[in-house]
């Protein structure tokens, strides 16, 4: 990651998390599933866990109390587009998983993310497909319909 890079996604994260905290109870919404690593982070283990949901979050931390500031950026993006029902891999609980979910991926950073089983990046892609509309794009291809498209349509009616 370049340094004006981090610095947007650190500045951006930031932002998120001052966002998120202000819109009532948990971040946990109600289709998110902590899992357990069982475990393991042996390649085939990792590929049923990325293909298994049609989100899969790798992060420090759960979606209600993330342990760093990306893996809440994370979380906060996927909350403003309303994706609720993802799994959520806690690499802290398990020092085989999060390594082995870096060697997976050939990524050096957690959070990761993954689209339909398919890699999509840490904190700084998503955060940028968020801002220049490629996430919405990817969810609509999930089936999943993002928050945004309903919040611009309220505010193009009034």
């Amino acid at each position: 990651m370049s340094g004006s890079l981090g610095r947007a996604a650190a500045a951006a994260a930031t932002a998120l998390l001052r966002w998120g905290r202000g819109a009532g109870g948990g971040l946990r919404g109600p289709g998110v599933r902590a899992a357990g690593s069982g475990g393991s982070g042996s390649s085939e283990h990792l590929d049923a866990l990325v293909k298994k949901d049609k989100v899969v979050v790798f992060l420090k931390g759960t979606p209600e109390q993330p342990q760093c500031g990306f893996s809440n950026a994370v979380v906060q993006i996927l909350r403003l587009h309303g994706v609720r029902d993802y799994a959520a891999y806690n690499v802290l609980d398990d020092p085989q998983l999060r390594q082995g979910i870096k060697d997976y991926s050939n990524w050096p950073t957690i959070p990761q993310v993954y689209l339909n089983g398919e890699f999509v990046g840490g904190c700084d892609i998503l955060l940028q497909m968020h801002q220049n509309g490629d996430l919405v794009e990817e969810l609509k291809k999930l089936g999943i319909r993002s928050a945004l498209l309903d919040e611009t349509k309220d505010q193009d009616s009034k």
